[in-house]
């Protein structure tokens, strides 16, 4: 007897898909090659994080006299810090895989290769065992890119390169670190490592770090941790990796950056490859499953959902995109939006991002209306953060008079951008946005201060 659904993959899209649809009825397979959980649970968003609160308790406690505190003879150790991470992912991890046997979803570990279709369904080989469903929904997720880079594979080998995977669990501390990459990975890891006294170099093809976010508050970023020691080589390219560190060139001239490490974080590329795609014609591009807004393939009843679409690599986005392919396996008429998904980068302080930002809504042609107002004119901001400079930016259309987008650089921020994002979803006129009462004293209430600054 076939399976209702099969979904190739544990991590966030995955599993979420899973209990969703299992809960609605209909009988799962899910297929894990690793853990479950995927990246984000076991070697991406959760273990960072882990980390990054460890640095920011430790650096919170050096500049404790700030707030009339003495703090004396302070350390971190690090193995206890991984330790700790690993406690956190073991207890998340069996959480998830608590949820799928509650609700009924049969989980295999092993790698799912689809094997075409036959009129038991779909087929997907684990091993020796073959299972067939009418429904398939591929979940793979994605793996950090490996640029041809000169002595990299060497590198991997050897332990001297490491991606994020193995990163994470490494026990001892760097004394130096070179890491190939300024996007959010590499900058979390840079942020961490920096913070707990390895001296960070930060090399970045691009001219500026962080991606797509807001140019002014990458600035005010890039200079913060330049005062903490985080050196950024900008339009800098990896040439070769030898035993002892990295050369670089940058406008025609080599550099050599000596390291006790190599972190290579330059991206991630879905993984789509060997897993049967084409076994049943499944349409890609550039690597990634194409899908439309309910998340459908171009073959019937074959979705796809989280990295492995490239669409948006992000967790969050993850589960929503499984939420919307299992509504629309079930007949409920559901589709993905992408113009309001926050962004989170999690140093100290956080950048976090909604919608559009000055660049891209200049760039589209929308005629907008800029505010940016310090992250002081928040009590609370002003009162946890002792030499603070934040700022929060908003982004609105003049002519619809609704926000567009949402930037803000000071800690507490990944928590209420979503509000921000709410208002860009329903697209609530800025009057509206004035009447509704944020509590106090919090750091959320700059989204309103800023909204009242429009004239």
């Amino acid at each position: 007897m076939p399976y209702d659904l099969i979904v190739l993959g544990g991590g966030p899209a995955g599993y979420k898909a899973s209990e969703r649809a299992a809960k609605a009825g209909l009988n799962v397979l899910c297929i894990e090659e690793r853990n479950l959980g995927g990246v984000c649970l076991n070697e991406g968003c959760i273990p960072t994080k882990t980390l990054l609160y460890s640095a920011k308790l430790y650096e919170n406690a050096l500049n404790a006299e700030k707030y009339g505190v003495q703090a004396k003879e302070l350390s971190l150790d690090h193995t206890k810090v991984i330790a700790r991470k690993n406690k956190v992912v073991k207890t998340l991890v069996a959480g998830v895989r608590s949820a799928l046997k509650a609700s009924g979803v049969l989980v295999v570990q092993g790698k799912g290769v689809i094997e075409g279709r036959s009129p038991d369904g779909y087929a997907v080989r684990v091993d020796e065992d073959i299972y067939f469903s009418k429904r398939l929904l591929v979940a793979t997720g994605s793996s950090a890119a490996i640029p041809p880079i000169p002595g990299l594979k060497e590198g991997l080998t050897s332990g001297f390169v490491v991606t994020s995977r193995e990163f994470l669990n490494l026990n001892e501390r760097s004394q130096s670190l070179t890491v190939i990459g300024g996007g959010v990975i590499g900058l979390e890891l840079a942020s961490y490592f920096n913070a707990i006294g390895s001296k960070v170099t930060v090399v970045e093809l691009l001219d500026h770090i962080a991606g797509e976010n807001d140019s002014d508050l990458i600035g005010i970023l890039q200079k913060d941790y330049e005062k903490r020691g985080i050196e950024f080589k900008l339009k800098t390219k990896a040439t070769m990796i030898s035993s002892e560190g990295v050369i670089t060139i940058c406008d025609e001239k080599e550099e050599f950056i000596a390291s006790e490490r190599v972190l290579l974080s330059i991206g991630r590329t879905p993984n789509t490859k060997d897993i049967g795609l084409d076994s049943i014609n499944v349409l890609t591009k550039h690597g990634a499953i194409v899908t439309d807004e309910y998340m459908k393939t171009n073959i019937p009843e074959v979705y796809a959902a989280g990295d492995v679409n490239g669409k948006s690599m992000l967790a969050h986005t993850a589960y929503r995109e499984a939420e919307v392919a299992v509504n629309n396996m079930l007949g409920k008429r559901d589709r993905m939006l992408y113009r309001a998904i926050p962004s989170v980068l999690y140093t100290n302080p956080e950048l976090s991002s909604v919608g559009e930002t000055e660049e891209t809504a200049r760039n589209k042609g929308l005629e907008i209306a800029v505010v940016s107002i310090p992250m002081r004119f928040s009590g609370r901001y002003l009162a946890e953060n002792e030499g603070g400079n934040g700022i929060c930016k908003l982004v609105a259309d003049k002519k619809k008079n609704i926000l567009l987008g949402a930037q803000a650089l000071g800690n507490y921020s990944s928590e209420f951008i979503v509000a921000a994002g709410t208002f860009i979803e329903l697209e609530l006129p800025l009057d509206d946005i004035k009447e509704i009462v944020f509590p106090h004293p919090t750091v959320s209430e700059i989204l309103r201060e800023a909204v009242f600054e429009y004239k």
